[in-house]
């Protein structure tokens, strides 16, 4: 029933009651799941001392004999021992610890119970790939702070440690940058949303005529950091660029390329304004990467680079003087704009690069000249399909895997679109979720490239989810089959859909029922 299924389980017949008396023992590297413990668990919460003889959970490091992020754990009658390879490793013995437990346990009123039997079991567990990623899309839907700090909680249940926030778009600018405080009083907030799909011809558009938007102060962002870092999840930021800029053009006109008037965009898709490539421009977006590398330690950086259209590039003469003056040329069938995008890319990833950090981009990044054309730090995430994601690591480059075929959850959960909220369409069921294999078969045989796989991500665009509540309905159950899908080792052989659900995911439902989490139902 613990899910991600860990890679070896083995059952007792007997118990260990945990109670007030029970005693937790931790080293220095253990604090933070003995923290997680005493908050699953109130009632041991201040048991420090007591009998000699009191059930003792033991939490410890031993990174000699288990690797990253690996656990053992073993429950017998009056003991638990819970050893990992590092600290994440004993936080990931505590979340499956927990799921030993009735799904009550979850709940908020468990925290007047007296005492919990937990059965008798030895596990050993590991992931096989070290991301394991959710995207959050802030941008298009702004989402209240308490909801990130839910979710960062629901990822860690299921052992999943990276939070992608798309915190800029077209749409709306969500994080507060003391040098640039036009981006959140004008680029955070736009007048009025398209109502409906976008699919359809402009003159059938209607707007709701309610004015939306929102903001992370930099407190706020200190707030979810820190609280996702006590539980193990790295938050990547990503600022995108130097398309769905329009937030930030409107806020600072001289960003674009002053062809068409700059507001906040109310409407969905790819809008055709994007950032100019004057010197001031890039200063500028060197100015908020150096915001977001204060306000986030994560060594990932995500600067998007996706759907950068270039017909503002090939009108403005600014920007064609550029070209000439870098002497930027197209070859196979690329164009001088699209070597453009490149340098413009190389200019952030050295950027970052120079400061310790390491630019993460969408897999458009390669359009410029292809992955020997990039930084050796550069990693692609590659959402179009797995292709880009295939010749990035053939050539060298890390890859997060996140194709919109397996991993997109705004699609579509089944093919009756009128039993379904409006989605942006596609197609991602719960049993493709869970049938999806990190490693794409073309790179079976390929060890080298193999290697560069660092994961994989799903991602919730929120075009289409404006609540909390829809988006919560749109990652769950999902989530729970891409968490089983990132974690396992499918060397070992892959478990029937049939049997995920009917031995790991309905009783896991129950957990859900406990959280207060909107999934959809099976």
């Amino acid at each position: 029933m613990i899910l991600p299924k860990p890679r070896q389980i083995q059952h007792g017949t007997g118990s260990f009651v945990l109670d007030a008396t029970t005693q937790i023992q931790a080293d220095d590297a253990s604090r933070a799941a003995a923290d997680a413990l005493r908050r699953a668990f109130p009632l041991i919460a201040q048991s420090q001392t007591g009998s000699a003889n009191a059930a003792t959970i033991t939490l410890s490091v031993d990174s000699e004999r288990l690797g990253p992020e690996a656990y053992d754990l073993t429950v017998a009658d009056e003991r638990i021992e819970i050893t990992g390879g590092d600290a994440a490793g004993v936080f990931y013995g505590v979340q499956s610890l927990r799921q030993l437990l009735p799904a009550d346990a979850f709940a908020d009123a468990a925290t007047s119970a007296q005492s919990w039997e937990i059965p008798q079991v030895r596990i050993t567990d590991q992931p096989a790939f070290r991301w394991r990623g959710v995207l959050l899309d802030v941008a298009r839907h702004f989402m209240p702070k308490q909801f990130v700090l839910k979710l960062i909680d629901l990822l860690a249940l299921h052992k999943l440690n990276v939070l992608h926030l798309h915190l800029t778009d077209d749409q709306g600018w969500r994080l507060e940058v003391e040098k640039y405080p036009k981006l959140t009083e004008i680029g955070a907030w736009r007048p009025e949303t398209l109502v409906g799909h976008a699919h359809r011809p402009e003159s059938e558009y209607e707007f709701d005529g309610t004015p939306h938007g929102g903001c992370y102060t930099a407190q706020d962002i200190r707030d979810i950091v820190s609280y996702a870092t006590e539980r193990f999840v790295t938050v990547v930021p990503e600022i995108d660029m130097p398309g769905h800029m329009l937030a930030a053009i409107a806020s600072y006109p001289e960003l674009g390329n002053g062809l068409k008037e700059p507001k906040v965009w109310t409407r969905w898709g790819i809008c055709d304004q994007v950032l100019n490539v004057e010197d001031s421009t890039l200063d500028f977006c060197r100015d908020v990467l150096a915001e977001v590398m204060r306000l986030f330690p994560s060594q990932y950086i995500h600067c998007g680079g996706d759907e950068c259209p270039k017909a503002e590039w090939r009108a403005s003469e600014a920007v064609q003087r550029r070209i000439r003056e870098l002497g930027l040329t197209g070859t196979d069938g690329r164009t001088p704009e699209d070597a453009l995008q490149m340098w413009f890319t190389g200019q952030m990833a050295s950027y970052l690069a120079d400061h310790g950090r390491r630019f993460v981009g969408w897999d458009e990044v390669l359009e410029g000249g292809g992955p020997d054309r990039l930084p050796g730090n550069v990693v692609v995430m590659s959402w179009r399909s797995e292709a880009g994601g295939i010749e990035a690591a053939r050539s060298g480059l890390d890859v997060v895997m996140a194709p919109c075929q397996y991993v997109y959850l705004d699609y579509y959960q089944s093919e009756d679109h009128e039993a379904e909220p409006l989605a942006i369409g596609g197609l991602t069921p719960l049993s493709k979720v869970y049938d999806y294999r990190v490693i794409p078969a073309e790179l079976d045989t390929d060890e080298s490239a193999r290697r560069h796989v660092l994961g994989a991500q799903a991602q919730l665009w929120t075009e289409y989810v404006p609540t909390p509540e829809h988006a919560e309905y749109m990652l769950f159950p999902r989530l729970c089959a891409f968490a089983e899908a990132v974690w396992r080792d499918t060397s070992q052989g892959v478990d029937p859909y049939e049997r995920f659900v009917a031995e790991r995911l309905r009783p896991h439902l129950a957990r859900l029922d406990a959280l207060g989490v909107n999934y959809r139902a099976l």
